[in-house]
């Protein structure tokens, strides 16, 4: 029996060394933060035991949860709301019932969840999408995506390039009335990742007639080849995204090596003929100096390990990668950043990089904020940091689109 109760309190002091948190004092909402992350942490912590112990596959516990959250396409007084596919990929329209004497401006949406979980089904995303569908009488796409870790990259950005290029057809455009000239690509988080791909590369596709107008990123994460970042040190035990987690979903987004999430925790994964694409993720001048701090910049180990993965240097993983050249083609951009973030100076960086050559920012930043609160604009939740976030995005639409 003391065998068994020592047991007993050796797991639970695992348990509650590995779920302990802090979260900074002047997050808004402080116990109900707490609440939820408590909540992420013990559904993280679960699902890697079931992983070790054979019984799932990582990630599967999460999906299952996320999946209980999926809505159906149900039409309302405002917008009609139904389930299709372009091409292969499937994607949720929204269709605005007022009557319009012009064209409408449409937005396209991709939703963020590591590369491995969520759905434009999610009731958050379906409740952003609606409401946007609404507030801008404008048609809405919200579109889904392979998932990780049964389909790697490119999976990801191929399903949302084809559905996003399928969409800029003439023949589709007027079936749903929209202006060509009106167009908005989005997302938030690994839909950030996605949307900046996607943008960068319909801007220079001959075979595109029609152009993005808009790009919007939440939260994006825009590069796998430096993992010590001012903000990945900082705030390595994140609220609601760790760097771990984050890690663990970069490396089964491009393999199933479960070396190659050791290696990206030391630095060391990335080939030596990567040397010439670190100018492009520099912190130490991308940076504005307060997001530095007193952070000393250490180049990344090259060609410790070889990995066989085109993706760690494609720009479509890691779309701070492409040139000052390419990034001369971008439209007007939106980007979000949120202080107490892992991948917060993604973001920044790219704010920096895109305006040093000359393209249209605007930068939102939230000094109290944190990654995935829009995912969190749910019931019974409803973070208000989520439903600020929304708002900041829309209003920033209804001016430029």
């Amino acid at each position: 029996m003391g065998f068994k109760a020592l047991c007993l309190g050796l797991l639970c002091a695992l348990c509650a060394s590995y779920i302990y948190i802090t979260i900074p004092g002047n997050i808004e909402e402080y116990w109900k933060v707490i609440a939820l992350f408590t909540v992420a942490k013990t559904c993280t912590f679960v699902d890697m035991c079931f992983e070790n112990l054979g019984i799932m596959k990582h990630g599967d516990l999460i999906s299952m949860i996320v999946s209980l959250d999926h809505t159906q396409p149900l039409s309302d007084e405002n917008v009609t709301v139904t389930d299709t596919t372009f091409v292969d990929t499937p994607v949720r329209l929204y269709l605005p019932k007022r009557k319009s004497e012009i064209r409408r401006p449409a937005v396209i949406y991709i939703h963020g969840g590591g590369f491995c979980f969520g759905s434009f089904k999610q009731s958050a995303y379906d409740s952003l999408n609606r409401w946007t569908a609404n507030k801008l009488n404008a048609v809405v796409v919200g579109l889904d995506y392979r998932l990780a870790p049964q389909h790697h990259f490119p999976a990801q950005f191929e399903d949302s390039f084809t559905a996003v290029k399928f969409f800029l057809q003439d023949k589709i455009l007027r079936k749903y009335g929209v202006d060509p000239t009106r167009i908005c690509v989005s997302g938030d988080s690994s839909g950030g990742n996605l949307a900046a791909a996607v943008t960068q590369q319909v801007q220079i596709d001959l075979e595109i007639k029609h152009k993005i107008k808009l790009q919007a990123l939440i939260y994006p994460v825009l590069q796998i080849i430096d993992s010590c970042l001012p903000s990945h040190q900082e705030h390595e035990c994140g609220i609601i995204l760790t760097k771990d987690f984050g890690i663990k979903l970069i490396s089964s987004y491009l393999t199933t090596d479960e070396t190659l999430a050791q290696a990206i925790r030391r630095n060391q994964h990335m080939p030596l003929e990567s040397r010439h694409l670190f100018k492009f993720v520099n912190w130490s001048t991308l940076l504005p100096k307060e997001y530095r701090k007193n952070h000393v910049y250490t180049k990344p180990v090259l060609g410790r390990h070889n990995y066989s993965l085109p993706a760690l240097m494609d720009i479509r993983a890691s779309p701070l990668l492409a040139s000052d050249s390419q990034l001369q083609n971008l439209p007007s951009t939106y980007i979000l950043t949120c202080q107490y973030d892992c991948v917060r100076d993604d973001g920044l960086m790219y704010v920096t990089r895109l305006q040093n050559v000359g393209v249209q920012v605007t930068h939102d930043h939230i000094e109290n904020g944190f990654h995935g609160a829009l995912s969190l604009m749910v019931s019974p939740v409803y973070l208000r940091l989520g439903l600020r976030i929304k708002d900041m995005y829309i209003s920033w639409l209804d001016k430029n689109l």
